[in-house]
Order: C-alpha cells, then sequence, then structure tokens
C-alpha cells in the first residue's frame, strides 16, 4: 500500500488556510471549547455560539462557577446539550485538580468529560503544540479515499487503523499545520459528494481517484428506519403563571426545560395522553382544552409530532415523579431566562404573541 506524502499536503494548507475565530486563538481554553462545539455543529453554524459562549464564559473559572442553566441557555440552538453539560463538569474538574487549567498532558486530558481520542489530539496539537494526529469526519473520508479502506469507518478496528495512518504522516513540529490542512482538505476539496479532485494535493496518491471510486468512501453503517412518535404536552396556568419541567440530565436534553407532557399509547387519545402524563409526571391534575399548536421536529434517530393543548389546572400539589429534577411554576416573561430545547420554539412565540 502507497504511503501518501504530508508534504504537498502541508504546502497546500498554508495557500488555502480557512481564517477561523478559533484559529487565531492560543489559548488553550478558547481552543477545547471550539473543538467541543465542533464535534456536532457545522462551521458556519459554530461562529455565532462560540463568540456567544466565551463572552459570556471568557474563562475555565467563569465556566465552572457559572449555574448549568446559565450555560444550558448560552449553549441553547447548537443542540446536543450533553456537550455543554460535560464543558461545564469539566471546567469544574480543571478547577480542582489542574490549577483552572486545560491539562497539556494526554493521560489527564482524556480523563475530562465529553473529551475524546479526537479533542484530545485536536487540543494537544492546535493548544500546545504536540505531535497527535487529529482525526474527525473530514480527515477519515481522505485517508479512506487515498488508501481506499474499504472497512467500515464506525467500527473500533477501523478507527484505530485510521489514527495509526494519520498519526504515521505527521512531521515532527508540524502537527498543527498537518491538522488544519487535512481538515480544510476534507471540508473543501474531498467532499462527500462530487470531490474536486483536480484541485487535490494528494491527487495523484489517492487509489479512489485512480479507481473512479471516490464515493464508495467512507465506508458508513446503513442506517436503520427512523421512528416516529407523537407527543403531547400542556401549558398549565396557574395564577398567571406556567408550569414547567427540567429533563433528567442523563437522558436526551438533559438538564433543559420543557412543558410536561409525553408519548401517546395505543389506544389512547391525544387529551388522554395529556392528562395521564401531566399527572404521572407531576403529580397535578388538569383539564385539557383546545389545541394549541403542532410542532413537528426531527432529531438524530427519532422523530416526533408534539401536539401542544392549553390546560386548566384543576388540583394537585406539584412534585416531578424524579430524583434532583425540578418543576417551577413561571410567568411567562420569564420564560426566556430558561434554557428549551429547539421544538418548543413556536409553542414559546405562540405563547408570547398572546401576551401581547
Amino acid at each position: 500500500m502507497q504511503k501518501m506524502s504530508a508534504k504537498p499536503l502541508l504546502k497546500w494548507g498554508k495557500k488555502h488556510y480557512r481564517n477561523m475565530p478559533w484559529r487565531t486563538t492560543k489559548n488553550p481554553y478558547e481552543i477545547w471549547v471550539s473543538e467541543i462545539l465542533l464535534q456536532q455543529t457545522q462551521v458556519q453554524h459554530a461562529w455565532p455560539f462560540y463568540r456567544k459562549f466565551l463572552k459570556k464564559f471568557p474563562s475555565v473559572s467563569a465556566l465552572a462557577s457559572a449555574d448549568l442553566n446559565d450555560v444550558l441557555k448560552a449553549w441553547e440552538g447548537a443542540g446536543y446539550y450533553g456537550r455543554a453539560r460535560n464543558l461545564h463538569k469539566a471546567a469544574g474538574i480543571m478547577m480542582q485538580k489542574h490549577g483552572g487549567k486545560v491539562p497539556s498532558d494526554a493521560h489527564e486530558l482524556m480523563k475530562l468529560p465529553g473529551v475524546g481520542p479526537y479533542v484530545q489530539a485536536a487540543v494537544l496539537s492546535l493548544a500546545y503544540r504536540k505531535d497527535y494526529a487529529a482525526v474527525d469526519g473530514n480527515v477519515e473520508r481522505v485517508l479512506t479515499r487515498v488508501y481506499g479502506y474499504g472497512k467500515e469507518v464506525s467500527k473500533a478496528s477501523s478507527k484505530r487503523w485510521l489514527q495509526r495512518k494519520a498519526q504515521g504522516l505527521v512531521i515532527k513540529g508540524e502537527s498543527r499545520a498537518f491538522n488544519l490542512a487535512m481538515m480544510d482538505l476534507g471540508a473543501t476539496v474531498c467532499t462527500p459528494r462530487r470531490p474536486r479532485c483536480k484541485e487535490c494535493p494528494v491527487r495523484n496518491q489517492c487509489k479512489a481517484r485512480k479507481e473512479g471510486t471516490q464515493e464508495a468512501y467512507p465506508v458508513k453503517r446503513k442506517k436503520g428506519r427512523v421512528p416516529h412518535y407523537d407527543v403531547v404536552t400542556g401549558i398549565i396556568r396557574k395564577h398567571g403563571r406556567i408550569l414547567i419541567v427540567q429533563r433528567p440530565f442523563e437522558k436526551l436534553l438533559g438538564g433543559l426545560w420543557e412543558f410536561p407532557g409525553g408519548k401517546q399509547e395505543p389506544g389512547e387519545s391525544l387529551k388522554e395522553t395529556c392528562k395521564r402524563e401531566i399527572l404521572e409526571e407531576t403529580r397535578v391534575r388538569v383539564r385539557v382544552g383546545k389545541l394549541r399548536v403542532v410542532v413537528r421536529h426531527a432529531y438524530s434517530h427519532f422523530r416526533m409530532t408534539m401536539h401542544v393543548f392549553d390546560c386548566k389546572y384543576l388540583s394537585g400539589q406539584t412534585k416531578v415523579n424524579r430524583e434532583h429534577i425540578k418543576a417551577r411554576w413561571v410567568p411567562i416573561k420569564e420564560l426566556k431566562k430558561f434554557a428549551f430545547p429547539g421544538a418548543n420554539k413556536r409553542v414559546l412565540k405562540s405563547l408570547k404573541a398572546n401576551e401581547k
């Protein structure tokens, strides 16, 4: 198997370098935040969230001392909120064990929540100039095409193989330039569809290009059918306030706030589901009124249709039927202080419109 040469890539990288806010800093904290954000947020969408987040939490100590709800609120709209929870938790660990600094030791860095092999390598190479190859989705695509690697990339054995290949290409002292060039190449030239091979600095070394099989790589696991759920939510009013509950921290969208409700069971009407779910979740009895809005939303592994009903409070002392989860009666004007999932935006908008 022919070995790829990094020299033409580094030369290309200098000429086609993409200037981004997180690339102009040498601050390990700012680089760490950017890498966590970029894991599951596209570059063009990451810019405003990155700036907003750092403005509110400019240091490890500022992030560690912040209330988690404020951290989630600052992350609102970026999605995959587990990243924000991990940032907050990791900042606390840095304050306790690392003097408020992002660890430069590979072993200690890997212990932090939310840090995997990619983030570890990215932070060590970009912030501390250590010779680590950072393999993200763009780099996987470049490597699998160059070497014609036909195994499923999500497998642990494939991850190890790709990491070894990338690490073997790093020239001592050039890891930062190498990683940025590989990422830029994958993002702008070696794209998932219609790659611009004529512009590629390693085109003569690429097996997929020679065989005309570029779009066959990387090999990914076939996705199964995405399930759909009907979810019912209640807007419950009591003395000018609305009931909201916090999602369990260990589950999807953990720590965010929402209006109480849940999945429709077979044979139930939507109103029956609304009444049952609210009682089970909050121990509050309601009369279900008119349908306020229907929201369709897709997540990475399921789709849902959320039916939102106006409800009248009848009786019951509010108590959420889970440990460490809160329930609050909140004036409509104060709802903006809480971090809500994206699916709730239309609901919040409709409530705000009613108040005008």
